[in-house]
């Protein structure tokens, strides 16, 4: 089996068709990752950066 989850970072991790990828944190520390899905699998990941005032 690939990694153990006690092994991982802090983070959001998508697996798909078997495989592992974590989801950058905004660059700002700040934003929003929208996932969309199509036929149950996510196909697209849109980031979003905002700036605390």
């Amino acid at each position: 089996m690939g990694k153990q989850l006690q092994e991982l970072q802090d983070g959001i991790y998508l697996v798909k068709d078997g495989q592992m990828k974590k989801v950058q944190a905004p660059t700002t520390g700040y934003g929003k990752t929208i996932i969309s899905w199509e036929s149950n699998k996510p196909t697209r990941a849109v980031h979003e950066c905002s700036e605390k005032l």
